[in-house]
């Protein structure tokens, strides 16, 4: 009967035990202040007020992914008019509470938004992640209730391969999201990007073993450039 008891016990603890870390996955951590970027666009601003990009382009939002393809996006994309607005450690919630600033004004026709990654590296919840999306795709909208948004998928990197599962499953709740709204289009880069083993590629990071090198973006380019060209030529 002791033993019986003691064993109850200790299955209790453990239940209790996996209840709290359950609860504390879902809810995750809360998004830092995003005032952390109010220098980096500024700068985005002040290029505006030296001159305006054009209206109803197609706006590139993200973190240093997207700031890392500045220069490459207007070639891969083109003839697409491109307006590319990266700003390296963002999150979703930062592209959220910064979209009036550098993603409405210019009007778009379309955005193209990568964010996930460091929402992950940060400790938020893919639910959370999903909603802070929803707020973003309700946010330009509201404004342009015509507007493409184009979600890259989270990418794998050799250096948060530990987070690959619950970036997998912040990107199976936007591709679900995206697939109730003709609108919405989810376009898994990912897929390219790991070799036959299911690892991340080697070849196609820089040393840091997270951003990509110009293998990384060609493979972008040759998943998003015939979803978005075929989409968004007509509208040029």
């Amino acid at each position: 009967g002791g033993l019986v008891r003691i064993y109850f016990a200790l299955l209790c603890i453990v239940l209790a035990a996996a209840t709290v870390l359950a609860q504390d996955q879902n809810s995750g951590k809360e998004y830092p202040d995003p005032a952390r970027f109010e220098e980096a666009i500024r700068e985005f601003e002040m290029a505006d007020e030296e001159e305006m990009p054009p209206k109803k382009a197609i706006v590139c939002i993200g973190s240093s992914s997207m700031r890392g393809w500045h220069e490459g996006i207007y070639d891969d994309l083109a003839p697409l008019t491109i307006i590319p607005r990266g700003f390296g450690g963002s999150n979703m919630n930062d592209a959220l509470y910064y979209a009036d600033r550098i993603v409405l004004p210019y009007k778009p026709r379309a955005v193209v938004l990568y964010e996930g990654d460091n929402d992950i590296a940060q400790g938020i919840a893919p639910d959370k992640i999903l909603q802070t999306f929803r707020a973003f795709v309700e946010k330009i909208h509201a404004e342009y209730p015509e507007a493409r948004i184009y979600f890259l998928s989270i990418k794998p990197s050799m250096s948060r391969w530990h987070m690959w599962s619950r970036m997998q499953e912040a990107n199976a709740l936007i591709a679900e999201e995206c697939e109730g709204d003709k609108r919405l289009v989810y376009v898994d880069v990912a897929a390219g990007m790991l070799d036959d083993e299911d690892k991340p590629r080697a070849d196609i990071f820089k040393e840091d073993k997270l951003h990509m090198n110009r293998n990384g973006y060609e493979i972008w380019r040759d998943i998003l450039r015939p979803v978005i060209i075929r989409a968004e030529w007509p509208h040029e």
